[in-house]
């Protein structure tokens, strides 16, 4: 592989250190100097790149993308409208937006017919081209369901959901995963009944039992992750052994201490919440649903501010695969969050989104950082990132994205043609009352949009 010289960027490590300029040094797939070493040491038929305005960076690191969902705009559609290799197909396709996104690794939690460990293989054979991935299976549940209820079978598979009933199916279900290829074990600790869905998410499974899936899981060398809302199930799944909580809102001082005394990794993945709060209105959203959304972001900035100031890792995942986070768009976003929510400064949050994700994808010390030794997953953006993240959202100012220093394609891709009984049909986003058949013109009813993380 020839060497490469990156020249002439303003330089972030990812480890939250100011920008500095020079050169960037690869060789063999890693980053083997910076600065004036990098310009020694370079070879005279080494490939220069000019990053003249530019910054040069680590490749941001997703720690919550569902590949396999395809902009889904409800559960409905990911449970009932999506086929198994057409599924995987069309996400190799939407992984390709995540490099124009300058995304160059994600951990994707958990997949319809758990065919993104298909996805994940077939990058790593170089068969398609796409992030590094990590991945989970089917989604561990109980058969109080998860997040869509009813919707849920009380056993066996929904979508991307496996409920297990009893200690014995566990244990089989986590041996499964692990036997053909499951990086991370996938929890729903929390679910929503129907009947006490006022009363938010509530946790669905015994201590026992998320202690017997972390035990049967580490004893394979795998860790687990949890989608956790709520108090008492953030705190339950820290003592029974979790590696990573996502979300971990409304937590308490007793499951803020569970969390700071394990020093258990968070991805509130509040890029959802925030899309609503900002853009809600334009697509229809009504006001209360709005200020809802906003809240679980609000209520949640005391505890998460006392975590990262802990020692608590942040990590940042953009939830996209719906269709209020789609591919390509809002992979930066989550660093958007820690600085207007959480305080932090704009290049602590670039570490949470670098360095920090980096345990998403099972390989800290080796990506996220800008450093030698390190894998070269770089990418060069326009402009001083350090002064607006936003500058991220825009693919054009993204011109290199490497991994291990290969750079990837980012010609625009050929047009998606609609795929016959994809998506759910609608037939309008409001109501035919006699008044807004035969009365005066009026604007349509606010539209509500299902939770659908």
């Amino acid at each position: 592989m020839t060497d490469t010289l990156i020249k002439n960027g303003s330089i972030i490590d990812g480890t939250g250190r100011a920008p500095l300029d020079g050169s960037v040094l690869l060789k063999d797939g890693r980053i083997c100097a910076l600065g004036d070493e990098a310009d020694q040491q370079a070879t005279p038929d080494a490939k220069v790149i000019d990053a003249t305005g530019q910054t040069v960076m680590p490749g941001l690191i997703d720690t919550h993308c569902h590949l396999a969902f395809d902009d889904a705009g409800s559960n409905s559609e990911i449970f009932f409208q999506r086929r198994n290799a057409l599924s995987a197909l069309v996400a190799s396709y939407n992984a390709r937006k995540l490099l124009r996104a300058g995304v160059t690794g994600i951990l994707d939690p958990d997949s319809t017919f758990e065919n993104m460990i298909d996805l994940r293989d077939a990058i790593d054979a170089n068969i398609v081209e796409g992030p590094r991935m990590s991945c989970g299976s089917y989604a561990l549940i109980t058969g109080v369901g998860g997040t869509a209820g009813r919707l849920i079978n009380d056993e066996g598979t929904t979508g991307y959901y496996m409920a297990v009933n009893s200690k014995d199916e566990i244990v089989s279900e986590v041996r499964r995963q692990i036997k053909y290829g499951a990086d991370w074990i996938k929890v729903h600790v929390t679910g929503i009944i129907p009947r006490q869905a006022h009363k938010g998410e509530l946790c669905v499974w015994t201590m026992d039992e998320l202690k017997l899936i972390c035990d049967t899981a580490h004893d394979l060398e795998t860790p687990v992750m949890g989608h956790c809302r709520g108090a008492g199930a953030t705190r339950k799944a820290a003592e029974a052994g979790f590696d990573l909580i996502f979300h971990g809102t409304a937590m308490d001082d007793d499951a803020l201490q569970a969390i700071i005394d394990r020093k258990i990794p968070i991805a509130p993945a509040l890029t959802f919440q925030y899309n609503m709060v900002e853009f809600g209105e334009k697509i229809g959203t009504s006001e209360s649903l709005m200020a809802l959304f906003e809240r679980e972001i609000t209520d949640s900035i005391e505890t998460m501010i006392a975590a990262h100031k802990a020692g608590v890792p942040l990590l940042t995942g953009s939830e996209a695969g719906f269709s209020l986070v789609p591919y390509g768009d809002w992979h930066y976003r989550e660093m958007e969050v820690f600085v207007k929510y959480f305080g932090m400064t704009t290049l602590e949050a670039i570490q949470c989104g670098t360095q920090k994700s980096a345990m998403g994808l099972k390989m800290e010390g080796e990506v996220g950082v800008i450093a030698p030794g390190y894998r070269a997953d770089i990418i060069c953006v326009t402009g001083k990132v350090e002064e607006d993240l936003s500058l991220l959202g825009n693919p054009d100012n993204i011109t290199n994205v490497m991994i291990e220093g290969v750079e990837k394609d980012l010609s625009p891709l050929p047009k998606r043609n609609p795929i016959p009984g994809w998506r759910l049909a609608s037939i309008g986003s409001t109501k035919l009352t006699r008044e807004i058949a035969f009365g005066p013109e009026q604007p349509p009813e606010p539209l509500n949009v299902e939770e659908l993380h």
